[in-house]
C-alpha cells in the first residue's frame, strides 16, 4: 500500500478494464489497476462488486459470461473491500444532502472514506472534487491531457 493509503476504485474503472469495445479507455483502466495490484493499494466496496457483476453480464457487448464475471469479482474481493451496511447507508444519505450528489455516488464516496482512501478514481464524479481528505480523480481526463 502506498504511503497515501489505498486508492478506491469506482465500478466504471473495473468495467472499462474488462470491456474490449472501449479501445481508448480500456488501456488506461488496465494500467491503473495493474499499478494498484503491484503496490497492493486498491480498495472497493461490495456495491462496486455487485454493480460490476450485473453490468458485465447484462450490458457489456458482448456480454461477459457469468462464470468469468464471478472469477473477476472473486479476484477483486482479495482487495480491501468495504461492506455496505446500515451505518454506511445513513452516512451516505447525510453526505447526499450536504454535498448535493446522488445517493449512489454518496455510497461510493463514503465507502472510499471508510477505506481510508485519499484518492477515488471514477469517471462519474467531478475530477478534482474533494470530500475532506478524499480527492476524486478521473484517470481518463488526466490521460487525455484536458485537465
Amino acid at each position: 500500500m502506498t504511503a497515501d493509503g489505498p486508492t478506491f476504485v469506482d465500478t466504471n474503472i473495473l468495467l472499462y478494464a474488462h470491456d474490449a469495445s472501449e479501445t481508448t479507455k480500456q488501456p488506461v483502466a488496465r494500467r491503473l489497476l495493474e499499478e494498484l495490484w503491484a503496490d497492493r493499494s486498491g480498495a472497493l466496496s461490495t456495491q462496486v462488486l455487485q454493480e460490476f457483476y450485473v453490468v458485465a453480464i447484462r450490458k457489456l457487448s458482448p456480454r461477459m459470461p457469468k462464470a468469468e464475471a464471478r472469477e473477476i469479482v472473486a479476484l477483486y474481493a482479495t482487495w480491501r473491500v468495504v461492506q455496505v451496511d446500515p451505518t454506511l447507508i445513513l452516512d451516505a444519505a447525510t453526505l447526499e444532502d450536504q454535498h448535493h450528489v446522488s445517493f449512489w455516488d454518496a455510497l461510493i464516496i463514503e465507502a472510499a472514506r471508510r477505506a481510508g482512501a485519499r484518492r477515488l478514481v471514477s469517471e462519474d464524479l467531478q475530477d478534482g472534487r474533494r470530500f475532506g481528505a478524499l480527492a476524486v480523480e478521473n484517470p481518463f481526463r488526466i490521460s487525455s491531457g484536458s485537465r
